[in-house]
C-alpha cells in the first residue's frame, strides 16, 4: 500500500513538472523543480493557472442581483 501511495505522488510531482516546463518555469528560489515537494508544485501550477484563466480567482465573473 505504501510503494502505491509514493508511485502515486512521483507520478503526480512528474506530471506536475512536466507541466510547469511547458509553461516556461524551470526553477522556483533558485531549486530546480524536482527539488520541490508536491505542496510546492501544487502551489506553482495553480498560480499559473489561475493567471491564465479568467474564470479563476478573486477576479473570476460572478453574478450580481441574480434571482
Amino acid at each position: 500500500m505504501e510503494r502505491l501511495l509514493n508511485e502515486t505522488i512521483e507520478s503526480r510531482r512528474n506530471d506536475l513538472i512536466n507541466k510547469l516546463i511547458e509553461n516556461g518555469q524551470y526553477k522556483k528560489d533558485g531549486k530546480h523543480l524536482f527539488e520541490l515537494s508536491l505542496l510546492d508544485l501544487e502551489y506553482e501550477y495553480y498560480k499559473i493557472t489561475s493567471k491564465n484563466h479568467p474564470h479563476s480567482g478573486i477576479d473570476s465573473i460572478r453574478w450580481i442581483n441574480f434571482k
